[in-house]
């Protein structure tokens, strides 16, 4: 007699409404496909959602329900649905994508992805995933607020540049900018002052981040941020997730003989590549032990300053990465290189030897500098303002 050993639950959410899709899995070890509907994304279609898995789950076994991390839309859903009591797992994109790609999905729509992710629970055990801490849900609403309150600041000073240099300068657009400027300077300062009382308040940030910081050029709030991104990197297992969260991955474009360039995916967390902009220009301007000899490295083999700081930003996320996980006070004169890099193949996994070739458009890209300065000025290369 065929039994059922484990429900299993999809659900690909969005702002507006989440498409779910409930599965069984046998003692043949066959996923089927018991039930699938569309719910809205708020408080009502949530507990809608859970009558409706009740509907169908009438045995006394194991229920798994499987989310995918999509940028804020996904945590109303998956907080209530851990309330109520429920195993619930979220996965980042990057594992859920890789996983219909290896059962040989060829379309995508959210009912596609929805049976997706109920397969892919059914059949993978799955960390139990858990709320951020209150505290680490305020600190990200801080750090992504200073991050806007500074894109604003950017085009205020912009526009002051431009009526200066104005053929017809006006005066009444240049005292608006100026009030415009100290208004948007002052929510900055208490921005960063709520952000540093709130790391002073809590033990575990206030012990990790100091030790961090000790890197010449690397300041509390990159940090700060970088850790409110990942939940104190609770859903990153490995160096190589952590690089691809942060769209730091790598492209490659080769075929046959043919070498193209090779490029980041910028499939990731937009915040945390624009977090480490500046202190990549910092690390290398101090000459700290290693990211200054990484970006020297890169320059000369492709004469491409930003690809040197690229390398410095993902070599920077994993150094992060380690002394949080490891709770160790960074040391300049000791470079844990194991830890902080891939040794032998950190050539070939930062940037081809090759710099030259054709680019291959992957998806829909933009343009690498939205605000048209210089690689070596702006602080918008290669990073998206928006995060997809």
């Amino acid at each position: 007699m065929i039994q059922n050993l484990k429900y299993s639950v999809g659900a690909d959410i969005s702002k507006e409404k989440f498409d779910a899709c409930i599965s069984v899995i046998n003692t043949l070890q066959n996923t089927v496909v018991k039930a699938s509907k569309t719910f809205k994304n708020n408080t009502s279609g949530i507990k809608e959602f859970i009558l409706w898995i009740n509907k169908h789950k009438k045995e006394e076994i194991p229920l798994v329900i499987t989310a995918e991390a999509t940028g804020v839309y996904y945590e109303l859903f998956a907080i209530t649905i851990y309330e109520h009591g429920y195993n619930i797992s979220v996965v980042l994109p990057n594992k859920s994508r890789r996983y219909l790609q290896s059962k040989g999905y060829k379309s995508k729509n959210d009912k596609i992805d929805a049976k997706g992710l109920s397969e892919m629970g059914a059949e993978q055990n799955l960390t139990k995933w858990e709320p951020f801490s209150k505290n680490i849900y305020v600190l990200r609403s801080l750090t992504r607020q200073n991050e806007d309150l500074q894109t604003i600041k950017t085009t205020i000073t912009n526009r002051m540049e431009a009526n200066k240099s104005s053929g017809y300068k006006s005066e009444f657009i240049e005292n608006q900018l100026v009030n415009m400027l100290k208004s948007i300077n002052k929510h900055i300062k208490e921005v960063k002052d709520q952000i540093q009382k709130l790391i002073e308040g809590n033990e575990i940030l206030k012990n990790k981040i100091p030790k961090i910081c000790k890197v010449k050029g690397l300041g509390i709030l990159t940090v700060a941020t970088i850790v409110a991104e990942t939940n104190g990197f609770k859903l990153i297992q490995n160096q190589r997730q952590l690089v691809s969260y942060a769209g730091y991955d790598i492209i490659e474009n080769q075929s046959g003989k043919r070498s193209g360039k090779t490029k980041i995916s910028k499939k990731g967390n937009s915040h945390i590549r624009r977090a480490l902009h500046m202190p990549a220009l910092s690390v290398v301007k101090y000459k700290q032990a290693g990211f200054n000899h990484l970006y020297n490295r890169v320059f000369i083999r492709t004469a491409i300053k930003m690809k040197g700081y690229v390398a410095v930003q993902r070599k920077l996320l994993i150094l992060i990465y380690t002394l949080w996980k490891k709770d160790e006070e960074y040391d300049p004169n000791y470079l844990i290189r194991k830890d902080i890099t891939f040794g032998d193949e950190e050539s070939k996994f930062l940037f081809s030897l090759n710099s030259e070739g054709v680019d291959k458009k992957v998806g829909d890209q933009k343009s690498p500098t939205q605000d048209k300065l210089p690689y070596d000025v702006s602080p918008e290369v290669l990073f998206s303002l928006v995060q997809k």
